[in-house]
Formats: structure tokens, C-alpha cells, sequence
């Protein structure tokens, strides 16, 4: 946000984001829960190779 691009969703991507890792099939809808997670997912996943890399609170 502080770049004038906020985080949008569930998940808290941003629009350049979200658009990279679209997934295939998932609405272009950023607030689309469905489309959120997978984009963030499959961001993360390309960012640290894996889910379980990702530190997160649990």
C-alpha cells in the first residue's frame, strides 16, 4: 500500500501479483476467494519452492 498498490482478498495479494500467478480456470476476480488462495498459493510456492516453506503462525 505504502507503494500505492494495496493488497486486496483473503489473502492479501496485490493486483500485479495476482495477475502472474492466475491460476487457469479461477476467476479474474481478486476478491473471488477461490482465485485469491490459488494465485497466493501458487505464488508462494513459486517464491519458496513449497508450502511448508512458508513461515507462517501456525
Amino acid at each position: 500500500a505504502v507503494n500505492g498498490v494495496p493488497s486486496k482478498g483473503l489473502l492479501q495479494i496485490i493486483d500485479p501479483t495476482f495477475k502472474a500467478y492466475h491460476v487457469e480456470g479461477t476467476s479474474w476476480d481478486i476478491y473471488d476467494p477461490v482465485a485469491n488462495i490459488t494465485a497466493s498459493c501458487a505464488y508462494a510456492a513459486d517464491k519458496y519452492g513449497s508450502m511448508d516453506n512458508v513461515n507462517s503462525a501456525y
